[in-house]
């Protein structure tokens, strides 16, 4: 058997679940390849695709919350979205791809190559599909999709997902991938010992109020070393070293996050699902800090609704919910044992046992 995971480059998400889908089939000596979807369309998509999600998420993602609510009621009309057919004009593209390499099954953890593939399955192509959901929300527009398998992050949502057309049958409620190795680490960084260590996690894109969180921070919590990660974000990075604080640490892009995670006493993130669902892995107390409007919302009202995270909509709630959780042990333990009932550590090997069985080796 060989495996294509499919993915965009909208946001880390997405990318980062289909590289952990990837590592966890060869880790069980299946092969497997993780693709940008973009990259087999060509350059000029990737960049159009990422230019239009950086400039959404602009001005507290005010353009994003609207484009999506759009997304919301449009879905609702049963018309074939004009985001089917931009995807529909990249499928012979994509099967050239798919018949070249010799691959048995496709996994897209991203609307954009579900529906490109779902024009193929539609015209007779004999694809075999398994959607992932990386959100904790039955998105627009995945109803337009046709998978074999649909694979959710709780099963309390099977119902938001049946309502969209998909039979239970074919609704896997394994979690969002995380490779089973990502909480399995050793804590390698050089960090105090007699502090709390507080990881704001902004994202691939940086997004929010960093910089103002970061001040904050430092300046009304007192024995609190705050580590802040700025994704991709190289404007935010240099604002954030000018503070020159020792208690302090600005790192970029990390490819070991999940060190980062294991060393922390709190995570404060934007309810991004794979994000958050790194921390739950890890099983660490999770502040939720300024969603961009849409989905994310979403994700921060699961996590909220099930005791697995505070919200904070603005930096004075931010500073409360954190010396609150910072002080209150019972909250931190109360919390990680909800993490530890809601989120499944074992997600990834799941699926690739799924597979494994229901798919010719």
């Amino acid at each position: 058997m060989k495996i294509l995971v499919l993915s965009c480059s909208t946001g880390g998400g997405h990318n980062a679940c289909g590289h952990y889908i990837e590592k966890e089939f060869k880790e069980n000596h299946v092969e497997c390849d993780f693709v940008d979807y973009f990259d087999i369309l060509g350059p000029n998509a990737r960049e159009l695709s990422e230019k239009i999600y950086l400039d959404s998420t602009k001005n507290n993602g005010s353009i994003f919350k609207l484009a999506y609510r759009l997304g919301e009621a449009y879905s609702k009309t049963g018309i074939a979205s004009p985001v089917y057919g931009l995807n529909k004009l990249g499928k012979n593209k994509l099967y050239k791809y798919i018949i070249k390499n010799d691959y048995d099954l496709v996994i897209s953890t991203h609307l954009f190559p579900a529906m490109a593939v779902t024009t193929l399955k539609k015209d007779g192509k004999e694809l075999k599909l398994i959607n992932v959901a990386t959100d904790y929300h039955a998105i627009p527009f995945w109803e337009e999709t046709k998978p074999d398998y649909f694979v959710i992050p709780h099963n309390s949502l099977k119902g938001d997902f049946v309502k969209k057309g998909f039979k239970e049958e074919i609704i896997l409620d394994f979690g969002i991938p995380v490779s089973s190795s990502f909480y399995r680490v050793k804590n390698n960084l050089d960090l105090p010992t007699d502090k709390d260590i507080v990881l704001i996690a902004s994202g691939s894109m940086g997004f929010g109020k960093m910089k103002d969180i970061v001040r904050s921070l430092l300046e009304h919590i007192s024995n609190v070393y705050v580590v802040a990660l700025c994704g991709n974000n190289k404007e935010l990075y240099s604002e954030l070293n000018e503070i020159n604080n020792p208690n302090l640490m600005v790192k970029g892009f990390v490819n070991n996050i999940n060190e980062y995670i294991t060393a922390s006493t709190a995570v404060l993130t934007k309810p991004g699902g794979l994000t958050s669902t790194e921390v739950g892995v890890i099983r660490k107390p999770m502040i939720h800090i300024m969603p961009i409007p849409g989905v994310e919302n979403y994700n921060a009202k699961f996590f909220e609704r099930n005791h697995l995270s505070l919200v904070s909509n603005n930096i004075e709630e931010i500073i409360t919910n954190t010396d609150k959780l910072l002080k209150d042990k019972n909250m931190q333990e109360h919390m990680k044992e909800n993490q530890s009932k809601i989120i499944n550590r074992n997600s990834a090997k799941d699926l690739v046992d799924f597979v494994l069985k229901n798919f010719k080796i």
